[in-house]
């Protein structure tokens, strides 16, 4: 018997837009939110930045170039991590093209472009098609035209994201929010929070997940009463 329906319940994530394994729990995410809704419980999801590549040049890097530096020069081991992910995505339906990326961007811009789309309500949106955009198109999301025409086919107005990212309005936003989850002493993403409470990290399955924020939302509703 299903439970009455409750307020919704507010989950953040704290997510690079170069993160497969982002893209990947953002898919089980959308497959555990109806498991939560049919037992009355309603989630609004909102993204936070967070930079896997902190000192990353503005303009980025070849992504080739960007892979030696980071795992030397050991094609067998980046064949494995590719094949590894790639499965991985393909099990949420989604289709991986490691062979279409070209360069390892910095993710500023794309943070500061998700930060406006939540101002405009189509966050999730804009999240999903700058995902799409990396790993299934191979676009490079460190790019102001490419970002503004992606987000454009998501909902923002595109003259609107070329003269934000002309400027500097959303930097110190998603500065901060980068510099805070630091704090926290995380280092990996996709990471999972509620009411300020970290609950895991990871893309682990949407039944574990939504079984996760279940709880954690009954134990904070507990403590409320």
């Amino acid at each position: 018997m299903s439970l009455a329906p409750q307020p919704p319940a507010r989950l953040d994530i704290i997510s690079d837009a170069i993160c497969p394994w982002c893209y990947i729990g953002k898919r089980q995410v959308e497959r555990a939110l109806p498991l939560l809704a049919a037992d009355g419980l309603d989630f609004t999801v909102h993204w936070h930045a967070f930079q896997l590549n902190p000192e990353m040049p503005d303009a980025g890097v070849d992504q080739r170039e960007y892979r030696l530096a980071k795992f030397g020069n050991n094609p067998e081991r980046l064949a494995e991590m590719d094949q590894r992910v790639t499965a991985a995505a393909a099990g949420v339906g989604l289709a991986f093209r490691t062979d279409l990326m070209r360069r390892t961007p910095n993710t500023i811009a794309a943070h500061r472009v998700i930060w406006l789309a939540e101002r405009h309500g189509v966050q999730d949106a804009v999240v999903e098609a700058l995902f799409r955009g990396f790993f299934t198109e191979g676009a490079d999301i460190g790019d102001t035209a490419t970002l503004a025409g992606l987000a454009a086919g998501a909902g923002l107005d595109r003259d609107a994201v070329t003269a934000m990212l002309a400027g500097d309005e959303g930097r110190a936003e998603v500065l901060s929010e980068d510099a805070m989850a630091r704090r926290s002493g995380l280092d990996g993403v996709p990471t999972f929070t509620m009411a300020g409470h970290v609950l895991f990290s990871g893309a682990v399955p949407a039944d574990t997940m939504a079984e996760a924020f279940g709880r954690a939302w009954r134990i904070l509703q507990a403590r409320a009463a």
